[in-house]
């Protein structure tokens, strides 16, 4: 199968996670709707919606820049309905955007805590229910949440109560559209890295130069994304994949070429502990 012709529409696409997925789908020739925040270059972070529309074009497929912020539920109507005017529907939906602030509750205040929910459960949600109309006409349509399983004994429960609750709020509601949308042939599926990547918000937050060293690239999410969003979404639905475990159900055996150093001892991800 392919993604040729398929379009998607990914939330934080300018950087990171979020355009390794849009270029891995435009190299089959997938249209990409790049949701996200970033119009102009940011000081600290990398890209913008132009210059991933950018990228996506050169490695083959069709782009349409939508500034949204995922809070704004009028915003995000606005780039579905900009995306499936542009494109004739949505067939992907991939709920990548996200906020991390780290700590116990003394730490993250209500400012923290309402933009991590806001970016994270809330777009997830509004997001989904925007593009459901288009799913539902689409002929094999996925929802794809970057989250991780839920597994209450991890020590980030006590030691990040708030960003917690964010990241599994994202895998329950996905959870819930997998059961909700079963019988209309829509899946919905969560998936998280084995290991730290190397993006902005690892070099930022979780421990900068150090912690990138130990981390995978992008791709290899980009990779398991691939893998679950081509595969028949009436029984491919309901799981919480892990990248890696994904890939070698998948017959790969070789990983070292997602490594930002070869031969590092590698990072685990939040909630993999």
């Amino acid at each position: 199968m392919s993604l040729g012709g398929k379009t998607l529409f990914v939330t934080g696409a300018s950087r990171g996670i979020g355009l390794a997925i849009a270029l891995r789908a435009a190299r089959d020739g997938a249209n990409v709707v790049v949701a996200a925040k970033t119009v102009v270059p940011h000081p600290k972070l990398p890209g913008t919606i132009h210059t991933a529309a950018a990228e996506i074009e050169a490695a083959g497929g069709k782009a349409l820049a939508v500034h949204c912020d995922v809070r704004d539920e009028a915003q995000i109507v606005a780039a579905v309905d900009a995306g499936a005017g542009r494109f004739g529907g949505i067939d992907i939906v991939v709920n990548n955007a996200s906020a991390i602030r780290l700590g116990g509750t003394a730490q993250v205040d209500a400012k923290a805590f309402d933009l991590m929910t806001g970016i994270g459960p809330r777009a997830t949600y509004l997001v989904t229910r925007a593009a459901l109309r288009h799913l539902e006409r689409a002929a094999n349509p996925h929802v794809l949440t970057l989250s991780p399983p839920i597994a209450l004994h991890s020590k980030w429960v006590g030691d990040a109560p708030a960003y917690t609750f964010k990241k599994y709020g994202m895998t329950l509601l996905t959870l819930g559209f997998a059961a909700e949308f079963r019988d209309r042939g829509i899946a919905a599926n969560a998936l998280w890295p084995r290991t730290t990547i190397a993006t902005a918000a690892v070099q930022n937050l979780l421990g900068g130069d150090a912690v990138i060293a130990a981390s995978r690239r992008p791709e290899i999410v980009a990779d398991a994304a691939y893998a679950i969003l081509i595969s028949d979404a009436r029984t491919r639905t309901g799981n919480t994949f892990i990248d890696e475990d994904l890939l070698r159900s998948e017959g790969v055996t070789d990983f070292t070429r997602y490594a930002v150093t070869p031969g590092a001892t590698l990072a685990d991800d939040i909630f993999l502990d």
